[in-house]
């Protein structure tokens, strides 16, 4: 996936992630929402994670192309 591609992805998940965030405070809990919430949060981390990868191998003239997502465990579990 290009970084256009990897943008474009992020961009339809904050969107989706807000239209969440939107329906939480008009309707009230919903645990099937929070939950698919959650997981949009982490396909976010994992794009986020992705575009960082590709950013740094065109940095020390790496082909970005031989980059590709982490497991959602790898990136949920760095240390801040």
């Amino acid at each position: 996936m290009s970084d256009r591609g990897v943008r474009d992805r992020i961009q339809k998940l904050v969107e989706e992630e807000q239209r969440l965030l939107g329906s939480a405070t008009d309707q009230g809990p919903d645990p099937e929402r929070d939950e698919h919430l959650q997981a949009l949060q982490v396909e976010l981390d994992t794009c986020w994670d992705l575009l960082r990868q590709r950013k740094a191998h065109e940095e020390f003239d790496l082909d970005p192309d031989q980059t590709s997502p982490r497991d959602a465990e790898v990136v949920e579990n760095y240390e801040q």
